[in-house]
């Protein structure tokens, strides 16, 4: 019965293979059309080679001539480009920064935005731009909603898919630098002297495109792989282990990255089981790493079974330690301080750390907004909390990844502007979201000019996160998703044999007062971690922005709001507005759908009827519970609910942790 009702909401899961007529196999790569135009090189290598290539194969231009050469403007990875009217000539101090010229000039001739004649300097704003693969060794993939793993570990190190080499020519067209193979949950195995073969094999292949390999390491490998009694960071026997094993992975891959350690989070092993501080946990595996240049990324989502607010616990576990980590450990943190919510306020440990070295990780995978069944454009979210922290404070930005074996890599061709954006923002964030908007939608689909005069893909997905956290959590409230899974709303979960701040209760905490989680000075005080100004923005209800007032503030019923109206009727007609804004999604997709190929036309407007659906879901779900703590009526201008509260209690959904399932497009009850 509870599935059958599951069915009759509408909400499906639906997986969008790309067929033989749709190009989004293709994502956002050049793909020819060139004129023999000249191309010459100064030096030859297997990254200019690449360069040259892409150049002879798509570009329409006057002559490129590519040198190395040492400008003491740029980084590592910068070039300058001269360009007059009879030839270009691309300088840079390295053969990576060849390749990212190339593809810059590849682009801006896609785009029709040529640079001006003269001289001008180009460099990345982050150093280090990777990709975080939550994949695990069995081919599924944690928060991943369009396949399989990429990578094909079975077959690896003698086969190798011709889809490394798309993937490698897509993050090197954007700037990512990077790719961490495997789940932050590691498995040991991952070690092991047969999987680091495999893990050469990658390399090898994604060496020419400037992309270093990192793996994902388990804190307990030594205990799990070589049966050592403890790994514990101050035995000898433990730090001997790490440094063998790091040098055996350098034997085998010599511009290896380094690793990334999840550690003591959600039941993961690290130093705190012994005594030791993060510090000394990470330093003892950087002091393996440091002497042939690699990097540890050691990730700040830590929270325990404590009496303190979730949102303040990686703030207390890790500012404490400013400057004591050494430098080659990278500390990476989540945008928030919560865990990868429709909105959040950016965590404070980012203006808290100055003498460490930072990574701000970001999802792209939409765990947490309808998975690859809605569609959520997250250049706006990222712009948000780089309006916060800047990209030059940064030394690393990290992306978790939303590629899979579906043919079209993301779950459905419009998430790929997120794999795209990604990229882009991190090495410049300076660029808008309608920028890159408009530059992935040229260059993806073969009537993008025509569709960004039009105007409506642009209405879509520009407005597309606000829609989502209209629908889902507006006002700042975060954590009303459903128990494992996360997606769709399950604001009443609680369960007493599972800890307080995996229940939804805990954070939105109505009652028949009101709603919103008090982090000011009479609540948990979280907003004391913040800037003093910021502080006080965000500690007064009367001045603290309405996008996060649940998140500081526990808000009463008829709290007036900027509106005029009171905060229950805000609430109701802000879920209101986010259904309105998706229907009309779909009015607009029917204007763009004449410009692109019938496949891609479908499946997103397969894709629409499903957020409709969630979005009424949501609604319904949130508002009828939240009624029986303001024993408020709906306000005019609110669509009634069309589903009963006790069924929608009951509704089980049949998906686990690691996908997205698909089904085909069934009939509602009768």
């Amino acid at each position: 019965m509870i599935y059958r009702f599951f069915l009759a909401l509408g909400l499906l899961f639906v997986s969008f293979p790309a067929t033989a007529a749709d190009d989004s196999t293709n994502l956002w790569l050049p793909q020819g059309g060139g004129i023999g135009a000249q191309i010459t090189a100064s030096k030859q290598s297997p990254t200019v080679a690449i360069a040259v290539d892409e150049l002879t194969a798509a570009w329409r231009g006057q002559p490129v001539i590519l040198e190395i050469k040492k400008i003491k403007e740029l980084d590592k990875e910068g070039y300058r480009l001269s360009v007059a009217k009879d030839k270009i000539v691309v300088s840079a101090p390295t053969d990576a920064g060849l390749l990212y010229a190339a593809y810059d000039l590849l682009r801006r001739q896609a785009t029709e935005t040529p640079y001006p004649e003269g001289i001008s300097d180009v460099n990345p704003a982050v150093p280090i731009r990777v990709l975080n693969h939550w994949d695990n060794l069995d081919r599924t993939v944690e928060r991943g909603y369009a396949g399989q793993s990429l990578w094909e570990w079975d077959a690896l190190p003698d086969s190798l898919s011709d889809r490394y080499v798309v993937y490698a020519r897509a993050n090197a067209s954007i700037g990512i630098n990077g790719t961490v193979l495997n789940n932050v949950n590691a498995s040991p195995q991952i070690l092991s002297s047969d999987y680091l073969a495999k893990v050469k094999a990658l390399a090898d292949v994604f060496r020419p495109y400037n992309i270093k390999v990192y793996l994902s390491v388990n804190f307990a490998s030594p205990m799990v792989l070589d049966g050592i009694a403890t790994a514990d960071p101050a035995d000898k026997a433990v730090v001997s282990w790490w440094r063998e094993k790091v040098k055996e992975i350098y034997r085998l891959i010599p511009d290896f990255g380094g690793f990334v350690v999840k550690a003591n989070s959600e039941g993961q092993p690290g130093p705190c089981d012994y005594g030791r501080t993060h510090a000394e946990g990470a330093n003892m595996i950087a002091d393996a790493l440091r002497p042939y240049g690699g990097i540890l990324f050691w990730r700040a989502f830590v929270y325990n079974p404590t009496d303190a607010d979730r949102a303040k616990q990686s703030y207390i576990e890790f500012q404490p330690f400013d400057g004591q980590f050494r430098s080659n450990v990278i500390i990476q943190v989540k945008n928030g301080p919560m865990d990868f919510q429709p909105r959040e306020p950016y965590s404070p440990l980012f203006t808290s750390m100055s003498r460490t070295a930072l990574a701000a990780e970001l999802q792209i995978t939409q765990e947490y907004l309808g998975h690859s069944n809605h569609l959520v454009y997250l250049a706006p979210l990222w712009k948000e909390f780089f309006g916060f922290v800047p990209e030059t404070k940064l030394r690393a930005v990290a992306g978790v990844a939303n590629t899979g074996t579906d043919a079209n890599w993301c779950g459905n061709v419009m998430a790929q502007s997120n794999w795209y954006a990604f990229g882009r923002l991190a090495w410049d964030a300076s660029l808008t979201e309608e920028e890159i908007l408009g530059e992935w939608t040229m260059q993806t689909f073969s009537r993008g000019k025509e569709i960004i005069a039009g105007g409506a893909l642009n209405k879509i997905m520009l407005s597309s996160r606000e829609a989502a956290v209209n629908y889902m959590m507006p006002l700042g409230l975060h954590g009303l998703f459903a128990w494992g899974h996360h997606y769709g709303p399950e604001p009443w979960f609680f369960r007493d044999d599972v800890r307080e701040d995996w229940t939804c209760p805990y954070y939105h905490r109505a009652d028949s007062l009101g709603l919103g989680f008090d982090r000011s000075v009479t609540g948990s005080n979280a907003v004391a971690q913040y800037p003093a100004d910021l502080e006080r923005l965000y500690g007064n209800i009367d001045t603290c922005p309405e996008e996060y007032l649940m998140w500081f503030h526990h808000v009463a019923w008829t709290h007036e709001m900027s509106s005029g109206r009171t905060m229950w009727d805000e609430l109701c007609l802000r879920y209101q507005k986010g259904v309105e804004q998706v229907r009309q999604f779909q009015v607009l997709w029917d204007k763009v759908a004449p410009y692109v190929c019938r496949c891609q036309a479908d499946e997103v407007r397969t894709m629409l009827i499903t957020q409709v659906r969630d979005a009424v879901w949501w609604k319904d779900a949130c508002l009828l519970y939240f009624q029986q703590f303001s024993r408020l009526p709906f306000p005019d201008g609110m669509e009634r609910p069309v589903h009963e509260l006790d069924d929608l209690e009951r509704v089980e959904l049949p998906i686990t942790n690691f996908e997205c399932p698909s089904s085909e497009l069934l009939n509602t009850l009768r």
